[in-house]
């Protein structure tokens, strides 16, 4: 029988570093043994008896057969374990035959003189008997060639019943088709990775054109219908083809062929995750009374998957988005009134467990709907948003590491892909004006529905973020020294703190300010002019200095989405607020889009249009929007129409041109313009309406 061992003893030869060498003595040390080796040149060379045997530098030239870890025989363990998953019939077969093995070796079923049944040995099968007879023995008792037996007897020697098993491999339906036709499959599979979905009776004639045209014809036996068939289908499993979508395809195509890595968080605020989305839910703005579709952009903290910064914006995202959402990990927003108890966050991101009684704590308590820390890395695509200048400048000013992930790779951030899931699985689909997530999955008229303002929208998913998300436990979420364990993002936050002792919080408040977009202006006696609006207050140099930077002008920070206000920082690095001239004539935030909505519509309204009547024409159209029941807001959006078919009328060229423009969808460019009639009122037709004057810079479904 072939043993596992071999010995090292004087004249073992060996492989170290790949050179042939051979023990020629052994020498004893204090702390081990040393053996000293020759190589084939003359030279020598003394190791340690250790690193003969475990440096992977070694490797030891056996004397005789014996099995190996690169032989060819299997796995015993794996042929063991397949025994106990075979039928029973077969099991027993196994063990029967090995009995018959056994008995022609030693003269008894079992093995053993010690273990030996009534009557062993039989007359036949006396171990004084020859080898040979006792095979022709067998051989006669069972019906087969005494060769057989002497198989019996080989392989029940070697691995006993695993070893009357045979191969524990059978051969697949590929391994019975020619290499040749099968490379040339494999090959014309992955060319339809990037195209249309084919038919496999099409992939089957052109593996066989390319076999003929290759190797001539004849020279590669191609497979039968039935056998091509099994085939393609074993084939489909290493290059997915048939079965899935052509998207499922080709991001199985783009898979990482090596070693799957992902980087591995251990506090809170180490890597923030960072992504916009388009929303399945359609909003109407509250400005413009318009049908919009929204983007979702989002941050969150990798190691709590808490949300530390959102924001919801009318389809295009600007870079300036991508890094307010970035300030409010710095400065979480703030919770609404309604909002119920648990959504409000402890002070400073704090967890709960360490404040103690609010009313010891000396001033109030700072409600947030999240924990506020500073992010050291942010995990972003390559979408312009994130790689802009602005949002570079801004982390590289705020110490703010940059991960972009793989093109074309959602899985190296999947677990804000999987929170947008889950918003649309568990919120989005339960609001009215939700089109479902393809068009297969779209209603008839989901737009009828859509009475959420953006603002409301916006309110919701906070809210749900704060109040469902933040407080659930989620599967992902745990403590590798506790099976079982589940916690939610705001427990993990705890956790987190506890375990690394510290979050970053922004050392400086007024670092918020570095978020904004800045613009660059020449300061005049009444202040500076901004896309023709002026902003005036403290701090700006009036008495005519020259500015000290390259271009001549000085930087204005400006938030796009409020225009009431601008920032400067003087040469003594101290921040003004600067107030715009019409900031005082309305309640509501007013953002640079809406404005130039305001402008255009009082353009086509009055003779001399100024900022004051478009603040003054926004305020009407704003005010019709306020509506909270399902009828009056069908009744703000009639209104808002008969004032877009008022201005036409009063405007004859601006309707002719109108006219003659191509007509833009209402809705996208995949949904029906089409309203219903109300009761005791008539239709308006969306091709009556200007929609280049009423829905002007309409936002496209992309």
């Amino acid at each position: 029988m072939s043993r596992g061992a071999t010995r090292l003893e004087v004249g073992t030869r060996l492989v170290h570093d790949g050179e042939m060498v051979e023990v020629v003595e052994f020498a004893a040390r204090q702390i081990g043994t040393d053996v000293v080796l020759r190589s084939a040149r003359g030279q020598y060379l003394r190791v340690s008896v250790k690193e003969l045997l475990f440096s992977e530098r070694v490797r030891i030239v056996a004397d005789g057969p014996g099995p190996s870890g690169d032989g060819a025989d299997e796995l015993a363990s794996a042929t063991l374990s397949l025994l106990e998953e075979i039928d029973s019939k077969k099991r027993d077969w196994l063990v029967e035959r090995a009995e018959h093995a056994r008995e022609v070796c030693t003269g008894y079923k079992s093995g053993s003189a010690e273990l030996a049944r009534e009557g062993e040995p039989r007359p036949g099968y006396d171990p004084s008997l020859p080898q040979m007879a006792r095979y022709e023995a067998k051989a006669a008792e069972l019906g087969v060639h005494w060769r057989t037996v002497y198989r019996w007897v080989v392989a029940t020697r070697r691995l006993g019943e695993a070893g009357l098993a045979g191969s524990i491999r059978v051969p697949t339906v590929l391994d019975r088709c020619d290499v040749r036709w099968v490379e040339v499959m494999a090959e014309i599979l992955k060319e339809y990775t990037g195209q249309s979905k084919p038919m496999r009776k099409t992939v089957l004639e052109q593996a066989e054109a390319r076999v003929v045209a290759r190797f001539g014809e004849g020279a590669v036996e191609v497979p039968g219908r039935t056998k091509a068939y099994d085939a393609l289908t074993e084939l489909e499993r290493q290059h997915p083809t048939f079965r899935l979508s052509t998207k499922h395809n080709r991001d199985i195509a783009a898979r990482p062929r090596g070693v799957f890595g992902r980087l591995r968080p251990t506090r809170p605020g180490e890597y923030v995750l960072m992504d916009t989305t388009r929303l399945d839910v359609y909003a109407l703005d509250p400005a413009t009374l318009r049908w919009i579709n929204c983007e979702l952009t989002v941050a969150m903290d990798w190691y709590t998957r808490c949300i530390v910064g959102a924001r919801l914006t009318p389809v295009s995202t600007k870079a300036v988005d991508a890094a307010a959402v970035l300030f409010q990990a710095y400065r979480p927003l703030p919770v609404l009134p309604h909002w119920p108890a648990e959504a409000v966050w402890p002070e400073h991101g704090i967890p709960r467990t360490v404040v103690l009684d609010p009313s010891a704590i000396d001033g109030p308590m700072a409600k947030a709907a999240g924990p506020a820390l500073a992010p050291e890395a942010i995990v972003i695509d390559h979408g312009k948003i994130y790689v802009s200048e602005h949002m570079r400048s801004v982390c590289a000013r705020m110490g703010i590491s940059i991960q972009p992930v793989r093109l074309r790779t959602g899985r190296d951030k999947g677990p804000i892909e999987r929170f947008f899931r889950t918003l649309r699985e568990d919120l989005l689909h339960r609001l009215p004006g939700y089109k479902g997530q393809d068009l297969f999955a779209r209603g008839e008229h989901p737009e009828r529905e859509a009475f959420y303002y953006i603002d409301e929208l916006f309110d919701r998913i906070r809210q749900w973020v704060a109040a469902t998300y933040h407080r659930r436990p989620h599967s992902s979420l745990g403590d590798p020294g506790i099976k079982g364990l589940r916690m939610s993002p705001a427990q993990m936050f705890e956790h987190g703190v506890a375990r690394a002792g510290y979050i970053e919080v922004p050392r400086d408040p007024y670092l918020a300010l570095e978020f904004l977009e800045t613009q660059w202006r020449t300061i005049q006696p009444y202040g500076v002019e901004i896309d023709g609006r002026r902003y005036n207050g403290e701090g700006l140099y009036r008495d005519g200095r020259p500015s000290p930077y390259l271009n001549g002008k000085w930087p204005i920070q400006v938030n796009p989405d409020d225009v009431d206000h601008a920032y400067f920082r003087d040469l003594d690095r101290k921040w003004h607020q600067l107030d715009w001239e019409h900031a005082a004539e309305r309640d509501f935030p007013l953002s640079e889009d809406a404005l130039e909505f305001g402008r255009k519509l009082a353009a086509e309204r009055f003779e001399h249009p100024s900022d004051a009547l478009a603040v003054k024409v926004l305020l009407e159209r704003w005010n019709l929007g306020q509506g909270m029941t399902l009828a009056e807001r069908r009744m703000a959006l009639r209104a808002a129409r008969d004032q877009a078919a008022f201005a036409i009328a009063l405007d004859e060229p601006a309707r002719r041109r109108a006219l003659s423009a191509p007509q833009q969808d209402l809705y996208g460019d995949d949904d029906e313009a089409d309203f219903e009639e109300d009761e005791g009122g008539s239709e308006l037709e969306p091709e009556d309406l200007d929609e280049d004057a009423f829905y002007a810079e309409a936002l496209e479904d992309l």
